[in-house]
């Protein structure tokens, strides 16, 4: 297995892994802290350099496990955090940019997100973000769970422009931007970051999956990541707390799905075919 990950390209030129980390639940109990840093470090040390985090995460306590993990190593990291829409306004988003600055032991983060829409004007948060980035404290900023809507109120905001990547559910089971979001994303050049790419454990014990991964001796989780990675826009951040998980998680950018496995897997979980709304895990 090659330590080098594939990448793809966000709209300010940065290159970044398709498959990086998730941090979700890391951090809530310290009893488990020495695995969760050791798995983080393994993810790097293998390619998985982009590591995904929010302040909401154990109330921080994620972005500290993640502290952690890249300490020696902060130049081979790419980190994105992302800020909570009850602290979306000019001044919230400056005070907690600084708390996750400090939480992750920093002096920058490359890109910082919305975590999902909230009351404050999308306007208002996009010249926090631009003035955050002004401030060399963030290199770039995006959004999380926005939908098409969304998405287009964002364009017609002033700096909604600089937009780089939208955070959303996506997996075989929930694959409802197929329809709309994903082209959208693919043809404005705004890669997707998919959380939660197997699902919350159900693809994991799904026998059709299972039945493509014996082919390729694979698991049904390795196949369900597979096909989150199979579009070149598509980022994938799939949590894991044990090596074991992260050395099969890279393991599934290896596996190269045939057009008779992906005919199987739209068979088993059909595209859309209408617009959905956007799910939320």
């Amino acid at each position: 297995m090659s330590s080098s990950v594939r990448t793809t390209v966000l709209p300010n030129g940065a290159k970044v892994p398709v498959l990086g980390q998730g941090t979700w639940k890391m951090g809530e109990d310290r009893r488990r802290r020495a695995d969760e840093v050791a798995a983080l470090r393994l993810g790097v040390d293998l390619g998985m350099t982009l590591i995904d985090t929010a302040e909401m995460y154990a109330d921080g306590g994620s972005e500290e496990v993640v502290r952690e993990a890249i300490g020696g190593r902060r130049d081979e990291v790419f980190l994105v955090s992302k800020v909570l829409p009850s602290n979306a306004s000019r001044a919230g988003v400056a005070r907690a940019c600084e708390q996750s600055l400090k939480r992750l032991g920093t002096d920058h983060i490359e890109l910082y997100l919305l975590h999902w829409r909230g009351g404050v004007p999308l306007a208002e948060t996009v010249a926090a973000f631009e003035t955050l980035k002004s401030q060399g404290k963030i290199l770039g900023w995006g959004v999380s769970n926005f939908d098409m809507d969304d998405m287009e109120e964002l364009a017609s905001v002033p700096g909604g422009e600089f937009v780089q990547t939208n955070q959303v559910l996506y997996n075989l089971s929930s694959r409802g931007i197929d329809y709309d979001l994903l082209p959208r994303s693919a043809r404005d050049g705004v890669p997707i970051m998919a959380y939660s790419p197997v699902g919350q454990g159900g693809l994991t014990r799904d026998k059709r999956l299972a039945a493509i991964g014996e082919r390729h001796g694979a698991t049904a989780a390795q196949i369900a990541l597979a096909w989150t990675l199979r579009h070149p826009q598509v980022i994938a951040i799939p949590k894991a707390a044990s090596l074991g998980h992260v050395r099969d998680n890279r393991a599934a950018l290896d596996i190269e799905l045939t057009e008779a496995d992906l005919a199987e897997l739209d068979a088993a979980f059909p595209p859309p075919k209408r617009k959905r709304p956007l799910e939320m895990g």
